[in-house]
């Protein structure tokens, strides 16, 4: 994992050369024979022939659903040449399907359909997983819910269960299948159905059966079993009922759907219907090459099969189950027919096509059975160390340990191991190997748990340097994209929308190449239908080898465009742990913060630009110093515009009583209607002003005294200064006895 391309030649980040292959990694698809469908019938917008495109619409990149059913469709896309093209989102919030319209020649839409009727109009091939949309006249790709929800009721009924209840998010079509297939069994069985024993859970994660579990414990006394329309449903209300004081299973019978890697490692561990999700993206690929072939495809569901497991949740021992669904080799069977069943028995519910050789999927399986009959032969083992790769390969195919341990016990059921007699040397060395298999099987599994656990520490350095680069550097460092050397995408880039109202076109902000590949000129522009610059993709993505993924980048206030990564599938490039996402999130918070920043900047530029223009205007006013205007007969006007402080008021001062004797006024107009404040002090250097001029006989008033600078003067000992409201109000009173106001006149 994480190799990102070795066969490439691309270099991987140190960090995640620290990650070893999973231990035994194998395809978990098995090679089929396909059609003779030509791998390169599209065509680029410039006219050169391009590889078939099958572009991907879901709304998650994560978690046991959408990784597996990712994983299927780029490999069934590998296998025939095709490159894949994954994109974030519903139909609608993508605006589907102009946003690479170009690259795309057949579209898979994976739950959320919101949107999808733009698509079933442009008259490309188009199917559906995990859901069915009449509406769009195309076909769909879903499990057998209803044969697997009919396994696990009707199996509650065989432990003697007549009270059943049934727990699910009814929103999901999935779940409503299940549920109606709940109610077919129960009749099937003459068991009436109650509806007070449907519970509807908000979701279907783990919250979803956390938050459902009052309701069951409401009816604890009233059924004795319950059915999940999921796993995570089940698992999470596991804690609850057990808090409660529930047994399960002797008080509370539990079976799941799903079989996600944490059902056998539930306390108890969960019984549960196996499907490969892996299985639903393959043959969802298989319609579109169908379509893309100019095959007739009815618009109806395609079933993927899957196969009731059964564990301790339901009162089932996980080891008999095994013994009572497998088959012995028949007597007259070659080593082969053994391989093969050990193979099929990985590949559950898939089945091994015929003409598949075993190895073909399990290389390792030969070597175990030269193994086994070299115990029975008393011939020479392969080396211990060769085992353990084998089984490290098998563990690789399915993680159920169960299945795993199964393969011995096929191996222990052989005609010849029963023809073996007891007490032999043989019976000796067969149960020495059968131990030592057992070991193995236990080491494999340890060491995927191990690789696992080292994968997310990785995972955890990644996404912390990552987010150190977006959220601590700056607007340059996030949209050049160089914060994606400590991932295992090889080529990358930025679009941000040209215009947010028609989203036409995308302007390129950011590239990054770590395999050479040519990147796309910083400010050109590229039409959403094809982005990105399929000219400039690298090869390895032209020949399906690497996927493609457009992830939206949008903030709480914006959409800002969208980002392109070509690398290894999802889990070799950014884990299965929603980074992707996380990537997304990081760089719009970027891009906004960012805006932010340039908007506060700006805000300051133009406050600074108003300080100065303020700054010159108190300058010219402090050059303009005191004007003194005779306005009336034996009345000066002194219009005072700007702050005043102790400097100013001295000039007042000094300005008033000059101008009192050189025109021998009787009052004096003192206008602070331009004065944006006045405060204590400088009250109080009126008031000097006033009682200055009230010694060479004349009389000081303020004209335009707003209230707040009128609440600012209380308290302040003014003199006999007096206040008149507006400049036309004293002129009014002032005018008729302006000659009497003189000073000689009095």
């Amino acid at each position: 994992m994480g190799q990102g391309g070795q066969d490439s030649g691309v270099t991987v980040p140190e960090q995640w050369g620290e990650v070893p292959e999973a231990p035994g990694q194998r395809p978990s698809v098995v090679p089929r024979s396909r059609s003779s469908t030509p791998a390169a019938a599209g065509v680029q917008a410039q006219g050169a022939p391009r590889p078939f495109t099958v572009g991907v619409i879901t709304p998650f990149l994560d978690g046991s659903f959408w990784n597996p059913v990712l994983k299927g469709i780029h490999q069934s896309a590998q296998e025939r040449g095709y490159r894949t093209l994954v994109l974030r989102g519903t139909p609608a919030e993508l605006r589907a399907p102009s946003l690479a319209r170009e690259h795309v020649d057949g579209w898979i839409v994976l739950i959320e359909v919101q949107g999808i009727e733009a698509l079933a109009r442009a008259r490309v091939p188009l199917v559906t997983v995990g859901t069915c949309v009449p509406e769009a006249s195309c076909p769909s790709v879903i499990p057998d819910n209803r044969g697997g929800m009919r396994s696990a009721v009707l199996h509650l009924v065989e432990h003697g269960h007549r009270r059943i209840a049934f727990v699910g998010h009814f929103d999901a079509y999935d779940v409503r299948q299940r549920f109606e297939a709940y109610k077919d069994a129960l009749a099937e069985a003459d068991i009436p159905f109650d509806p007070d024993l449907v519970i509807q859970s908000d979701n279907n994660w783990y919250t979803g059966g956390q938050s459902a579990a009052p309701a069951l414990l409401a009816r604890r006394h009233t059924c004795t079993a319950a059915v999940f329309g999921t796993d995570k449903n089940a698992i999470g209300m596991l804690p609850s009922l057990k808090a409660a004081g529930v047994r399960i299973p002797q008080d509370l019978a539990i079976v799941g759907f799903d079989d996600i890697v944490e059902a056998q490692g539930s306390d108890p561990p969960l019984t549960t219907v196996r499907q490969r999700f892996e299985m639903m993206g393959s043959a969802a690929c298989d319609v579109i090459a169908a379509k893309l072939a100019g095959e007739a495809v009815p618009p109806e569901s395609v079933h993927t099969a899957n196969l009731l497991i059964q564990r301790s949740s339901c009162g089932c021992s996980v080891v008999q189950s095994f013994l009572q669904r497998e088959e012995a080799a028949r007597e007259g069977d070659a080593e082969s027919a053994l391989a093969r069943q050990m193979v099929e028995l990985l590949l559950l519910p898939r089945a091994l096509p015929a003409g598949t050789p075993p190895a073909e999927v399990w290389p390792g399986v030969a070597l175990v059975i030269d193994g086994y009959l070299a115990a029975l032969r008393g011939t020479t083992p392969p080396p211990a160390v060769e085992l353990e790769r084998a089984y490290r390969q098998a563990a690789g195919i399915t993680p159920d340990l169960g299945t795993l341990l199964a393969i011995v016990r096929l191996m222990d059921q052989s005609p010849e191991r029963r023809r073996v007699p007891p007490g032999s040397a043989a019976e000796g060395r067969i149960g020495e190997f059968l131990e030592l298999s057992r070991i193995a099987i236990g080491r494999a599994r340890l060491d995927a748990e191990t690789h696992h656990v080292h994968q997310l520490g990785v995972l955890a350095r990644t996404n912390y340097d990552v987010s150190l680069a977006l959220l601590g550097g700056n607007q340059e460092e996030a949209r050049s994209l160089g914060w994606l050397a400590t991932t295992t995408t090889v080529w990358s880039c930025l679009g941000l929308w040209e215009d947010l109202e028609t989203r036409a076109s995308l302007v390129i902000a950011g590239a990054y190449s770590r395999d050479g590949s040519p990147t796309p000129s910083i400010g050109s522009r590229c039409p959403q239908e094809a982005f990105p610059p399929p000219e400039l993709l690298p090869p390895a993505a032209a020949d399906g080898e690497l996927m493609v993924f457009l992830l939206p980048i949008r903030s709480a206030l914006r959409d800002w465009g969208v980002l392109a990564l070509i690398g290894p599938t999802l889990v070799a490039m950014a884990g299965d742990e929603a980074t992707f996402a996380i990537w997304g999130t990081l760089l719009g918070a970027a891009l906004e913060r960012d805006a932010m920043v340039q908007s506060l900047s700006e805000q300051h530029a133009g406050l600074e630009r108003a300080y100065q223009v303020e700054r010159r205007l108190s300058e010219t006013v402090r050059e303009l110093g005191c004007p003194v205007i005779p306005l009336l007969p034996g009345v000066l006007l002194v219009p005072l515009i700007g702050w005043i402080d102790g400097r100013r008021a001295a000039q007042v001062l000094e300005r008033v009583t000059a101008g009192v004797n050189r025109h021998g006024a009787g009052v004096v107009l003192l206008d602070v209607t331009g004065v944006p404040s006045v405060d204590a002090q400088v009250a109080d250097s009126l008031g000097q002003t006033s009682r200055a001029a009230a010694l060479l006989g004349a009389r000081v008033c303020l004209v335009g005294v707003r209230p707040e600078i009128a609440r600012s003067l209380v308290g302040v000992d003014l003199g006999d200064l007096s206040t008149y409201a507006s400049l036309s109000a004293a002129i009014q009173e002032l005018a008729p006895a302006g000659a009497r106001a003189r000073r000689g006149g009095r």
